[in-house]
Parts: structure tokens; C-alpha cells; sequence
């Protein structure tokens, strides 16, 4: 986003430019952003240059991977991480006041409710009939979309219990599709959708969990699942919308995937494949989203 915002925005916030805004997860953070009014650097720079204070990298040497050994087998029995750090840069963002009913732009947001297992979606009042959330503050938002199952503690309000949206809606641009359908007078013909991805990482099943099985080696099946889901709402967006209204972007990512915990690496790789992506597909994102601002937005009265 702040690539493309560099490119050929002029350094308006990209956000200004749709009419609707899907994230979940890290993407639930960065749509809230861009309701708070920030732009693509804005946000960028918060994750490069204020990510450690989330996720602390280890030290390099032997002290590190001797710390790291005890840090993953101490994962297994509790959260690697507390909120306060996230919930601390999300109030110094976003505003501890800021209520989601002030975002600039429509937003939708997934979480999953764990107490009565049942899905949980976050809106702006851009329709008459949401009137629930628009007193919720953006970081309460934040912290429920992003609390990823062993990595922080489900996030309890008002009798909820909300876990991160990416148990369900990875990718959630069958959700933005739904949503424009659904509220708005607009044929299929009518939507075209930028789907941003956080690198193309494909789940490979290995020889012993193909000869041996078992829980221990298919512990991490999640993420196969959380990439087909993607992959899947994507093709679905596709052949909803047409082909050439869908358009993703996802950087590819090494052979070594990147932990969702590993600050260091997604700064040093993860931002520079970026660059690489809009370099290569830059022109033709401008051309489809970027040519004029969208209409602003005004929340339904209450």
C-alpha cells in the first residue's frame, strides 16, 4: 500500500480510494488504520519500524537459539505473547477513543466467537441495519480480529469471547463481495476488488506426514487450511465477479516460511518482495483502482 501510495497516489492514503474495506487478522489492523485516517506509510512504518515491541526478536548466536528452544517448547503449554504491547501501539494509533463508527471508510472485520462457536463480523453503520457496532472502539476491533489462537488470549467483551478472524475468513474478500452485493444497489459486473495477501506460502505435505502420521507432524495443519480457504475465496470472488474484476497481490515468499511471530525476517524479506510485486503489477492496479478517489463516506444516523 505505501508502495503504491509512492507511486501514483502522490502520497494520498490509498484507503481513499475504495469504497469498502475487508481485513482480517494483521489486515483487520491495517483496515482499521486506513478508517483512522492513516496512509500506507503511516501503517508501514508502524510495522517495520514498531513491530518488535509485539513480537521481540531473539538475539543472534547461541544465546538466541538457546532462548528460542525454551520459548517454543514453553508455546505449547501457554500464549507466546501478552496484548499489552499490542493493544498499547494499538491505542497510540488508532486512538484510545476512536470508535469504529468514525472510520473514513466502510470497514468489515472477522473474528470468531469462541464461547457460543459461531462466526463474528465487526462493520461500519454503512447500512441502516448496523447499529451495534459503531460504539466500538477500533482497538477492542484490533485486538479481537488478531488474538491468533496461541499466540494471545481470546479477547472476553460483553459476554463474547473473540478469537482471530483467520480461523475463518483468512481471506476475506468473499465477505467484501457479500457486503457490496447485499447493502448496495450494484450488479456483480459493477465490483472490482484488490485482494492483498501477506505472501504466497504453500503447504506442502511431507514424507512423515505421509508415512507416519499422527498429530505431532500434522500439528501445524492450520495453515494449510488458512491458505486453501484464501485460495478458495478467491476463485470464488473470481467467478462471482469475472476473472478481470479480482485482482490479488501476493508477494511469493522463500521455501523456509516465515513465522507469524518473526518480526525480523518479514521486515527484511517480506518488504522489499513487496516492492517487487507493485514494480510488476503497479500499473495495472492504478489503471483498475487508483485513477480517482471514491465518493466519501457518510455513516447512517443512528
Amino acid at each position: 500500500m505505501a508502495e503504491l501510495e509512492r507511486r501514483y497516489t502522490n502520497g494520498r492514503a490509498i484507503g481513499d480510494y475504495f469504497d469498502l474495506v475487508a481485513g482480517t487478522s494483521t489486515g483487520g489492523i491495517l483496515g482499521l488504520g486506513l478508517g483512522a485516517g492513516l496512509t500506507g506509510r503511516d501503517l508501514q512504518n508502524l510495522y517495520v519500524e514498531r513491530g518488535f515491541e509485539v513480537f521481540p526478536s531473539l538475539p543472534r548466536g547461541l544465546c538466541g537459539r538457546l532462548k528460542g528452544i525454551w520459548r517454543n517448547g514453553l508455546h505449547y503449554l501457554r500464549y507466546r505473547y501478552d496484548q499489552t504491547a499490542l493493544e498499547a501501539l494499538l491505542m497510540d494509533r488508532l486512538g484510545a477513543r476512536r470508535l469504529l463508527g468514525s472510520s473514513k471508510v466502510r470497514l468489515v472485520v472477522p473474528a470468531f466467537e469462541g464461547r457460543h462457536s459461531e462466526v463474528f463480523v465487526f462493520k461500519t453503520p454503512h447500512h441502516p441495519d448496523y447499529k451495534t457496532d459503531r460504539h466500538v472502539p477500533m482497538v477492542t476491533v484490533g485486538l479481537a480480529t488478531a488474538a491468533a489462537p496461541a499466540f494471545f488470549r481470546p479477547l472476553e467483551r460483553g459476554g463474547y469471547l473473540l478469537v482471530d478472524g483467520g480461523v475463518w475468513a483468512n481471506n476475506p474478500v468473499m465477505l467484501a463481495v457479500i457486503e457490496a452485493l447485499t447493502c448496495f444497489t450494484v450488479e456483480p459486473t459493477q465490483i472490482d476488488v484488490l485482494t492483498i495477501g501477506c505472501g504466497n506460502d504453500p503447504y506442502v505435505v511431507s514424507s512423515k506426514q505421509i508415512q507416519l502420521g499422527g498429530l505431532f507432524f500434522w500439528k501445524d495443519a492450520i495453515f494449510a487450511a488458512m491458505r486453501l480457504q484464501s485460495l478458495a475465496a478467491t476463485n470464488q470472488a473470481r467467478l462471482l465477479l469475472g476473472p478481470p474484476n479480482v485482482m490479488r497481490l501476493d508477494a511469493p515468499t522463500n521455501e523456509k516460511q516465515i513465522a507469524l511471530d518473526d518480526w525480523r525476517r518479514s521486515v527484511e524479506e517480506l518488504v522489499p518482495e513487496a516492492v517487487k510485486c507493485v514494480a510488476t503489477k503497479g500499473d495495472m492496479i492504478a489503471a483498475q483502482f487508483l485513477f480517482t478517489p471514491a465518493q466519501p463516506y457518510t455513516p447512517c444516523p443512528e
